[in-house]
């Protein structure tokens, strides 16, 4: 079933349009820090099943400035094949909210993960987005295109992430602008660093007429996992530390500042309000609305 979630930050119009979800298995390699027991307490204390995970997948397209401008692409239609329709639903959400990737007018990208950047192909490798501009953050693309790093990268996911990278950028020729941290990337939507879950990951704030949301892309991965346990290191963090210093440091401000914070992994649809339980945080989710 087709999906989407629209809603106004001053006079900037956000549309959650989802890419459907992996289900992912409760073990032990999920964690760094903490066992596969602790991730299961979590997920019951959050009311979810202990046996696997829904991991989510919410790109938004931001009107702003009389464009369109798409943050992070998912995992593209080739996933949808691949996962029965699970995964790779972003486009047929875009038409059902009334939006046509032949109109998107930038494709911005927080980082260099599979499910945010395979969606700038299609399945017979045209580029998906053929109008837009591709900006994308300076640090991640100068990291993921150096030839040295890829050298030194250890065996496995590392490997993998650099091959993708490769291949998604490859195929599209290269042809992106690379953005700096702390400049606007659109009309009203700031770049932010947010470093730890990927070397150049991105955050923005996007803000108009005294409104802003925080759009966090990974800095907190699943909501029951990570709220309530910020110093918990998943698998997937580059720099796991590192992560868990941004996620405090990004989450005491959207509480201390009551901002909305718009999460590409959070469940649909992706919006939620923090605050504070104990030594870490919580989501309240805002209600699904599917027009203005």
């Amino acid at each position: 079933m087709a999906e989407f979630h629209r809603y106004k930050v001053g006079d900037i119009e956000i549309t959650v349009v989802p890419d459907g979800f992996r289900m992912v298995p409760v073990n032990s390699n999920y964690l760094i820090n903490a066992s596969a027991e602790d991730l299961a307490k979590a997920l019951a204390a959050a009311g979810q099943p202990t046996d696997k995970m829904k991991n989510t997948y919410a790109p938004v397209v931001i009107s702003t400035g009389g464009k369109k401008v798409l943050i992070d692409t998912g995992n593209g239609e080739a996933a949808s094949n691949e996962s029965n329709g699970e995964r790779g639903t972003m486009n047929a959400n875009l038409k059902a909210a009334g939006l046509d990737r032949n109109s998107i007018d930038t494709v911005v990208i927080s980082h260099f993960h599979a499910d945010h950047v395979n969606g700038l192909l299609m399945p017979d490798n045209s580029p998906a987005f053929p109008n837009a501009e591709i900006k994308v953050p300076e640090v991640e693309w100068k990291f993921w295109m150096d030839d040295g790093e890829m050298s030194r990268a250890s065996k496995g996911r590392m490997t993998e992430l650099f091959a993708n990278n490769r291949r998604v950028f490859d195929t599209l020729k290269r042809k992106v602008t690379p953005y700096a941290w702390d400049k606007e990337v659109a009309p009203g939507v700031m770049a932010v660093g947010t470093p730890g879950h990927s070397i150049g990951h991105t955050s923005y704030v996007v803000s108009s007429g005294g409104k802003t949301v925080y759009v966090q892309s990974d800095v907190c991965n699943n909501y029951a996992v990570f709220a309530p346990y910020p110093d918990w290191h998943g698998f997937f963090d580059q720099d796991p530390p590192k992560t868990a210093e941004t996620r405090k440091r990004v989450y005491d401000m959207l509480v201390a500042e009551k901002m909305l914070v718009q999460g590409f992994h959070y469940p649909f649809p992706s919006v939620a309000h923090v605050e504070k339980s104990g030594t870490g945080y919580r989501e309240i989710p805002v209600l699904w609305n599917t027009a203005l």
